[in-house]
C-alpha cells in the first residue's frame, strides 16, 4: 500500500501570467480573483486538493513587482515567504515572456525543494515558439520540469498535477479532509469578490487605491446579509466610485451581489459603503488592520 503524500505547493510569477487562473483550474473552483489588470492578487490564498492518496495545499501569491508603496512591500514579503516554506515551487510565466530579473533568478536557483517552470498561454502560440521557450527556461533556471499549459483551456494540467504528486513528500494531511477547499473564511472571499468587480468596472488608479472589508456577515438558510466597506485613498476617488447620481456604485453592488450569490449558493443582500483613508497604502497601522502582516 502506497504511503500518503502531503505538501505545500507555492505558485509564484509576475502579474498577468495566469497564476490565479491556474490555481482555480486545478481546484475546479474560483478562489483567486482573475482580471486582466496587474496586482489583482494581494494576499496569499491557499486552495486544497484532496484525494485518498495525497493532499496538495496550493498557494496563489501576489505578482512579483517593484514596490511603489508599503503595500507592495508587504505583497513582496508574501512571495519571499513562499520560497522558504514550500515543498514544491512553481514559477508561472507565459509564452511571450522570456526574461527574469537577476535577484529573483538567484532566489529560485538557490531553492532546495523541487521546482517547476510552467509556461502558460501556449494556446496563443505555435510549436516552434513553445520549444524555444522551453529551451530558454532550461538554460536560465534548469528546473526539474518545464511544463507548457493553457490554464484557461485546462490544457496539460493533468501532466502538471502528476509531476507535483511525484515529488510530494510523504506525510499526513495538513488540513482535515472534510474541511472546506481553502483555509480562508467566507468574509475574506466576499471582500475579494467585491474587489474583483471594482477591478473590472473601474479604470486607471481606482482599482489599485481601494481595499474592501466586511464588518458584518450574517448567514441564514435562505439569505446572507453582508455589510461591506470600500476604502479609497482620496475624496476624488470616492466621487468616481459613487458615480453620477450613484449609478457606478449601484452597478458595483449589482455585479458583486450576482457573483456572491453564485459563490454561496443562495440569495445575498449587500450593503456597500465608501470611506476615505488618506494614503492607506503607505500606512503601516492601516495595512496591518487590512491583514497585510
Amino acid at each position: 500500500m502506497e504511503k500518503h503524500k502531503s505538501g505545500f505547493v507555492n505558485i509564484i510569477g509576475k502579474p498577468n501570467v495566469g497564476k490565479s487562473t491556474l490555481m482555480n483550474a486545478m481546484l475546479g473552483q474560483d478562489l483567486s480573483i482573475v482580471t486582466s489588470k496587474a496586482q489583482t492578487t494581494r494576499h496569499r490564498i491557499k486552495g486544497i486538493i484532496n484525494t485518498e492518496e495525497y493532499q496538495i495545499v496550493l498557494s496563489d501569491t501576489p505578482g512579483i513587482i517593484k514596490p511603489a508603496y508599503k503595500l507592495h512591500e508587504r505583497m513582496l514579503n508574501v512571495v519571499n515567504e513562499t520560497l522558504t516554506d514550500a515543498d514544491v515551487v512553481i514559477y508561472v510565466t507565459e509564452i511571450r515572456d522570456l526574461k527574469i530579473e537577476d535577484d529573483l533568478k538567484e532566489k529560485i536557483k538557490s531553492l532546495l525543494v523541487p521546482f517547476f517552470v510552467v509556461i502558460n498561454k501556449v494556446d496563443d502560440s505555435y510549436q516552434e515558439k513553445v520549444e524555444s521557450a522551453v529551451a530558454f527556461w532550461k538554460e536560465e533556471l534548469n528546473p526539474m520540469a518545464i511544463i507548457p499549459i493553457s490554464a484557461l483551456h485546462n490544457f496539460n494540467l493533468d501532466s502538471l498535477l502528476n509531476r507535483i504528486v511525484e515529488v510530494l513528500p510523504e506525510g499526513p494531511a495538513y488540513f482535515d479532509k472534510d474541511d472546506d477547499i481553502s483555509d480562508r473564511n467566507v468574509r475574506f472571499f466576499a471582500a475579494e469578490i467585491i474587489r474583483e468587480q471594482i477591478l473590472k468596472l473601474y479604470q486607471k488608479e481606482i482599482p489599485y487605491s481601494v481595499e474592501v472589508t466586511i464588518p458584518t456577515y450574517k448567514e441564514s438558510e435562505t439569505i446572507d446579509r453582508i455589510t461591506a466597506i470600500v476604502y479609497c485613498a482620496r475624496e476624488s476617488q470616492k466621487a468616481i466610485i459613487l458615480g453620477h447620481q450613484g449609478k457606478a456604485i449601484k452597478k458595483l453592488g449589482i455585479e458583486s451581489r450576482k457573483k456572491l450569490e453564485l459563490f454561496v449558493g443562495k440569495q445575498v443582500h449587500l450593503d456597500l459603503t465608501i470611506k476615505v483613508l488618506d494614503d492607506w497604502r503607505n500606512n503601516e497601522r492601516m495595512l496591518k488592520g487590512f491583514g497585510y502582516e
